[in-house]
Protein backbone atom coordinates (compact mmCIF):
# COMPACT_ATOMS: atom_id res chain seq x y z
CA UNK A 1 0.00 0.00 0.00
CA UNK A 2 1.01 3.69 -0.76
CA UNK A 3 2.21 5.53 2.00
CA UNK A 4 -0.47 8.07 4.08
CA UNK A 5 0.56 11.66 5.17
CA UNK A 6 -2.21 12.32 8.65
CA UNK A 7 -2.53 15.65 8.34
CA UNK A 8 -3.34 15.00 12.59
CA UNK A 9 -1.44 14.74 15.57
CA UNK A 10 -4.38 12.17 17.16
CA UNK A 11 -2.86 9.11 18.71
CA UNK A 12 -6.48 7.45 17.92
CA UNK A 13 -6.02 8.23 14.60
CA UNK A 14 -2.69 6.82 13.81
CA UNK A 15 -3.79 3.91 16.48
CA UNK A 16 -6.79 3.21 13.98
CA UNK A 17 -5.00 3.33 10.49
CA UNK A 18 -2.56 1.16 12.02
CA UNK A 19 -5.41 -1.25 12.66
CA UNK A 20 -6.12 -1.10 9.24
CA UNK A 21 -2.66 -1.48 8.07
CA UNK A 22 -2.23 1.21 6.17
CA UNK A 23 1.65 2.76 6.58
CA UNK A 24 1.54 6.66 7.00
CA UNK A 25 3.76 9.81 8.54
CA UNK A 26 2.20 12.40 10.61
CA UNK A 27 2.85 15.81 10.05
CA UNK A 28 0.73 18.36 11.91
CA UNK A 29 -1.02 21.30 10.95
CA UNK A 30 0.09 24.53 12.41
CA UNK A 31 -3.58 26.30 11.78
CA UNK A 32 -6.12 27.42 14.36
CA UNK A 33 -8.60 25.05 15.12
CA UNK A 34 -11.21 27.49 15.18
CA UNK A 35 -13.44 29.50 12.58
CA UNK A 36 -14.41 33.08 12.00
CA UNK A 37 -17.87 32.10 11.22
CA UNK A 38 -20.14 31.90 14.85
CA UNK A 39 -23.12 30.65 12.31
CA UNK A 40 -21.54 27.45 10.80
CA UNK A 41 -23.44 24.57 11.47
CA UNK A 42 -20.65 21.73 13.05
CA UNK A 43 -20.90 20.13 9.80
CA UNK A 44 -19.51 23.00 7.39
CA UNK A 45 -17.29 23.49 10.82
CA UNK A 46 -15.10 20.10 10.85
CA UNK A 47 -15.44 20.03 7.15
CA UNK A 48 -14.02 23.04 6.83
CA UNK A 49 -11.03 22.45 9.19
CA UNK A 50 -10.25 18.95 8.07
CA UNK A 51 -9.76 20.63 4.46
CA UNK A 52 -7.72 23.06 6.09
CA UNK A 53 -5.37 20.79 7.09
CA UNK A 54 -5.13 18.80 4.49
CA UNK A 55 -4.55 22.24 2.50
CA UNK A 56 -1.68 23.33 4.82
CA UNK A 57 0.46 20.25 4.49
CA UNK A 58 -0.06 20.19 0.97
CA UNK A 59 1.13 23.45 0.40
CA UNK A 60 4.17 22.35 2.81
CA UNK A 61 5.23 19.92 0.52
CA UNK A 62 4.79 20.88 -2.66
CA UNK A 63 7.65 23.12 -2.13
CA UNK A 64 10.24 19.95 -2.16
CA UNK A 65 8.40 17.28 -3.66
CA UNK A 66 5.59 16.02 -5.29
CA UNK A 67 2.24 15.40 -3.02
CA UNK A 68 1.49 11.65 -2.08
CA UNK A 69 -1.99 11.15 -0.37
CA UNK A 70 -2.58 13.40 2.12
CA UNK A 71 -5.69 12.59 4.78
CA UNK A 72 -7.30 15.16 7.62
CA UNK A 73 -10.01 14.94 10.11
CA UNK A 74 -11.63 16.99 12.15
CA UNK A 75 -14.42 16.09 15.26
CA UNK A 76 -16.40 18.47 17.21
CA UNK A 77 -19.63 17.60 19.45
CA UNK A 78 -23.01 19.88 18.99
CA UNK A 79 -25.47 20.36 21.38
CA UNK A 80 -28.36 22.87 20.71
CA UNK A 81 -26.50 24.56 17.78
CA UNK A 82 -23.41 24.68 20.19
CA UNK A 83 -20.18 23.74 18.69
CA UNK A 84 -17.82 22.03 21.64
CA UNK A 85 -14.09 21.54 20.57
CA UNK A 86 -11.45 20.58 22.85
CA UNK A 87 -11.63 22.29 26.47
CA UNK A 88 -8.40 24.50 27.49
CA UNK A 89 -8.20 23.34 31.03
CA UNK A 90 -9.70 21.21 33.54
CA UNK A 91 -12.66 23.95 34.41
CA UNK A 92 -13.54 24.09 30.44
CA UNK A 93 -13.56 20.16 30.74
CA UNK A 94 -16.18 20.11 33.70
CA UNK A 95 -18.44 22.96 32.09
CA UNK A 96 -18.30 20.50 28.97
CA UNK A 97 -19.82 17.71 30.59
CA UNK A 98 -22.24 19.69 32.94
CA UNK A 99 -23.69 20.53 29.60
CA UNK A 100 -23.59 17.18 28.17
CA UNK A 101 -25.14 15.23 31.35
CA UNK A 102 -28.21 13.72 30.56
CA UNK A 103 -28.62 14.88 27.16
CA UNK A 104 -28.12 13.57 23.95
CA UNK A 105 -25.67 15.31 21.39
CA UNK A 106 -23.51 14.69 17.61
CA UNK A 107 -21.03 14.26 17.41
CA UNK A 108 -19.43 15.00 13.68
CA UNK A 109 -16.19 13.96 12.66
CA UNK A 110 -15.28 15.15 8.73
CA UNK A 111 -12.42 13.59 6.67
CA UNK A 112 -10.56 15.35 3.67
CA UNK A 113 -8.36 13.40 1.14
CA UNK A 114 -6.23 14.61 -1.16
CA UNK A 115 -4.63 12.58 -3.90
CA UNK A 116 -1.72 13.38 -4.89
CA UNK A 117 -1.50 11.36 -8.20
CA UNK A 118 -5.16 12.70 -9.90
CA UNK A 119 -4.77 16.26 -7.61
CA UNK A 120 -8.11 15.47 -6.29
CA UNK A 121 -9.54 16.45 -3.12
CA UNK A 122 -12.94 14.82 -1.66
CA UNK A 123 -14.05 14.53 1.75
CA UNK A 124 -16.85 12.70 3.60
CA UNK A 125 -18.85 13.91 7.07
CA UNK A 126 -20.08 11.39 9.81
CA UNK A 127 -22.68 11.95 12.12
CA UNK A 128 -23.37 10.29 15.27
CA UNK A 129 -25.50 10.57 18.36
CA UNK A 130 -24.98 10.42 21.48
CA UNK A 131 -26.78 10.46 25.09
CA UNK A 132 -24.76 10.72 28.11
CA UNK A 133 -26.59 9.08 31.34
CA UNK A 134 -26.97 11.64 34.42
CA UNK A 135 -23.75 12.67 35.90
CA UNK A 136 -23.35 13.57 39.28
CA UNK A 137 -20.88 16.54 40.72
CA UNK A 138 -18.50 13.30 41.84
CA UNK A 139 -18.66 11.91 38.79
CA UNK A 140 -17.78 14.10 36.15
CA UNK A 141 -14.76 15.63 38.90
CA UNK A 142 -13.74 12.01 39.16
CA UNK A 143 -13.53 11.72 35.34
CA UNK A 144 -11.92 15.16 34.78
CA UNK A 145 -9.04 14.19 37.22
CA UNK A 146 -8.34 11.25 34.75
CA UNK A 147 -7.10 13.84 32.25
CA UNK A 148 -9.17 11.92 29.40
CA UNK A 149 -10.48 15.23 28.29
CA UNK A 150 -7.04 16.47 26.98
CA UNK A 151 -7.19 17.08 23.66
CA UNK A 152 -10.70 15.36 23.11
CA UNK A 153 -13.74 16.96 21.36
CA UNK A 154 -16.24 17.67 24.07
CA UNK A 155 -13.78 16.69 26.95
CA UNK A 156 -14.53 13.04 26.98
CA UNK A 157 -13.00 9.76 25.03
CA UNK A 158 -15.58 7.23 23.86
CA UNK A 159 -12.98 5.03 23.98
CA UNK A 160 -11.74 5.58 27.80
CA UNK A 161 -13.68 5.49 31.17
CA UNK A 162 -16.40 7.87 29.49
CA UNK A 163 -17.58 4.84 28.34
CA UNK A 164 -19.38 4.13 31.61
CA UNK A 165 -21.54 7.33 31.22
CA UNK A 166 -23.18 7.08 27.37
CA UNK A 167 -26.17 5.39 27.81
CA UNK A 168 -27.15 5.07 24.02
CA UNK A 169 -24.72 5.53 20.50
CA UNK A 170 -26.95 5.98 17.14
CA UNK A 171 -23.96 5.44 14.52
CA UNK A 172 -20.53 4.41 14.58
CA UNK A 173 -17.94 4.51 17.28
CA UNK A 174 -15.22 5.25 15.24
CA UNK A 175 -16.78 8.26 14.33
CA UNK A 176 -16.83 9.28 17.65
CA UNK A 177 -13.05 8.41 18.16
CA UNK A 178 -12.58 10.48 15.14
CA UNK A 179 -11.48 8.24 12.12
CA UNK A 180 -14.82 6.84 10.56
CA UNK A 181 -14.17 3.77 9.02
CA UNK A 182 -16.68 3.24 6.67
CA UNK A 183 -16.61 6.45 5.28
CA UNK A 184 -12.62 6.19 5.42
CA UNK A 185 -12.72 3.09 3.55
CA UNK A 186 -15.45 4.46 1.44
CA UNK A 187 -13.44 7.62 0.47
CA UNK A 188 -10.35 5.14 -0.39
CA UNK A 189 -11.83 3.01 -2.49
CA UNK A 190 -13.41 5.49 -4.80
CA UNK A 191 -9.78 7.26 -5.01
CA UNK A 192 -8.30 4.09 -6.38
CA UNK A 193 -6.45 3.41 -3.21
CA UNK A 194 -7.02 -0.60 -2.22
CA UNK A 195 -7.00 -1.68 1.64
CA UNK A 196 -7.13 -5.35 -0.39
CA UNK A 197 -4.30 -7.04 -1.23
CA UNK A 198 -5.10 -9.10 -3.95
Amino acid sequence: MEPIILASGSLRRQEILKMMGIPFKVVIPEIPEELDDSNISAEEFTEKLAANKVKWVTKLITATQEVPWVLGADTVISLNNKIYGKPSDMNQATQFLQELSGKKHKVVTSLALYNGKLHDFTTRTSVTHVTFSKLSKEEIDWYVATDEWHNAAGGYRIQGFASYFIKKIEGTNSSVVGLPLFELYDMLKEQGYSLINE
